[in-house]
């Protein structure tokens, strides 16, 4: 068999480790390590993590004498406990595995089974930018790096470490390599996006970034948002949502909850009116923006009320796509030590929350039949629209990255079908 270019890796996650496994897929690769497994790791949920350690046996069944390495989120938080499962070969932190130089050690044998740095120490970002993605037709392009909040629920500080953002020049130059080799849409993607150049002089805001890039990368078809923080609204990111048409109509917010006694428990920085003002401001900037939304079902001490009050915001707000998180205690963290709520309970409100999210996301995608968009081919003649809209072509194979016109004629299920125009 034909010895591969790059290793194989799986991804768990979120965009951040997309964009970053594709650093690690060069970076490995040029070392040597072609024919190792990297299974790159997310701590948001006790799921995402029993994922990975599934996935992590089932390679080594298969794979006997293969290198496996783990990285990512739940590797940092807790190196020792990965490492100690027979079926893996090192554990490296969220910093070093985008640093060449410890994949170079890693194929050359000079390191142990951990290597493992210390995020909270850190105060730069990396500035590997990616020039091209495999098996993506666009792009995610990191911005910033970590988190400065401290969520009751959440651990991703402590395997991203606080917040720093990436120079506007090295995202502008990322962008510039990315479009020249073809790329049709770039995601501005981190894990707290909102905060990008408040560790700067001058504390730039991602409005600002977003107008630049746009300004300085002429050629760049469709620009979107990774999660945005309700908390900090930014005016000139609504200017530049109301007045730049190649920044995508479909923003992505960090909701959590409706309830206010509960955003207050989770340490959030917003309440639920806060949501939906935001949402009737872009909408009135911008008509045809569609929302999504990270959901937390089954908070501790969340009751029937709360959880009501949730779900009326998503519907007050106009909420299409919601991304639902049964809660899980996460080690470490205050509210693993609240009162929590019996699990039967939380997997029937989070069955309740995604079943409200089916049903706006049909209403949302039924008042586009009749009417015109561009979409990006992605694989299959299906892809995306403007607003995330998930279209299938009806016409005959169309190449992955073509921008199509076309007019909407029916809803089947979640996705919509359409002719080119």
């Amino acid at each position: 068999m034909a010895r591969r270019n790059h290793p194989e890796i799986q991804t768990f996650g979120c965009r951040l480790n997309i964009w970053e496994s594709e650093v690690m897929r060069e970076q490995a690769g040029a070392a040597g390590l072609q024919d190792a497994i990297i299974f790159n790791t997310c701590a948001v949920t006790a799921e995402a993590e029993r994922q990975a350690r599934q996935a992590i046996r089932k390679a080594r069944r298969e794979n006997p004498d293969i290198q496996i390495i783990v990285t990512g989120c739940a590797a940092q938080i807790d190196p020792d406990g990965w490492a100690a499962m027979p079926e893996v070969s090192h554990v490296i932190g969220n910093h070093d595995k985008l640093q060449p130089h410890s994949w170079t050690k890693l194929a050359n044998g000079a390191v142990s089974r951990l290597l493992v740095s210390d995020v909270m120490e850190l105060r730069e970002t990396a500035s590997h930018m990616v020039d091209h993605f495999i098996g993506h037709t666009r792009a995610f392009l990191q911005v910033q790096q970590g988190c400065d909040h401290r969520c009751t629920f959440c651990v991703i500080p402590y395997g991203r470490g606080n917040n720093r953002s990436s120079p506007a020049t090295d995202i502008i130059a990322a962008a510039q390599q990315l479009v020249a080799n073809g790329c049709q849409e770039i995601v501005l993607s981190g894990v707290d996006i909102t905060s990008w150049g408040g560790d700067m002089d001058g504390r730039p805001r991602l409005g600002n970034l977003v107008r630049r890039l746009l300004r300085e990368v002429p050629d760049l078809p469709r620009l979107r948002l990774s999660s945005l923080d309700p908390a900090e609204p930014d005016a000139e990111l609504m200017d530049v949502l109301a007045d730049e048409s190649r920044l995508m109509p479909h923003l992505h917010i960090s909701a959590q909850h409706g309830d206010d006694l509960i955003l207050r428990r989770m340490k959030r920085r917003h309440l639920g009116r806060d949501i939906i003002r935001f949402c009737n401001e872009a909408r009135r900037r911008r008509p045809d923006v569609a929302f999504g939304a990270d959901i937390i079902a089954g908070f501790p001490t969340e009751n029937c009320s709360a959880h009501r009050q949730t779900m009326a915001m998503i519907k007050d707000a106009g909420i299409s796509y919601l991304h639902v998180f049964p809660y899980s205690p996460r080690p470490s963290t205050p509210a693993a030590d609240m009162p929590q709520l019996d699990g039967a309970v939380i997997k029937q409100r989070a069955g309740e929350l995604r079943e409200l999210g089916k049903a706006q996301l049909h209403q949302h995608l039924d008042t586009a039949i009749g009417n015109t968009d561009r979409m990006l081919v992605e694989s299959g003649n299906v892809g995306h629209g403007r607003n995330f809209a998930k279209i299938r072509l009806d016409q005959p194979f169309v190449p992955a990255s073509s921008l199509v016109d076309v007019k909407i004629y029916r809803r089947d299920q979640d996705m919509l079908l359409a002719h080119a125009v």
